[in-house]
């Protein structure tokens, strides 16, 4: 197995272990994180229904121009930031963090904190 095949295998076994344990309901929505090299992307679930209730990513039109690159913390805590405004706009405070099998760590934690500090309680 090449290394690249191993990492995507070992990183998709991650996320499955911890999707297990974290489910949303519409009272406590999902909020789950995606990375990318060069961008992070960040939504609110209600598994329930199967729905996307709120999203924000590095690559939204509205946090473009002021992110620039959004493959660094700086960006991380932007998108958090503008996730925890809309949510609170949606009416969501609590919701379950799912870590999608990356690190608490980086560009993860800095989203966490900044959507933390917007008002949302995980």
């Amino acid at each position: 197995m090449k290394a690249i095949e191993r990492k995507r295998f070992q990183w998709q076994r991650r996320k499955r272990r911890v999707r297990g344990s974290v489910t949303g309901t519409p009272e406590r929505p999902r909020l789950s994180v995606f990375r990318s090299n060069q961008n992070i992307y960040a939504q609110i679930i209600d598994d329930v229904r199967g729905a996307t209730l709120v999203s924000a990513s590095s690559r939204d039109k509205m946090l473009a121009g002021d992110v620039g690159y959004g493959g660094n913390k700086a960006a991380a805590a932007k998108v958090g930031a503008a996730l925890a405004v809309k949510a609170k706009g949606a009416g969501i405070t609590q919701v379950v963090f799912d870590r999608n099998g990356y690190r608490y760590h980086g560009r993860v934690k800095e989203l966490a904190d900044a959507a933390r500090k917007g008002g949302l309680s995980f």
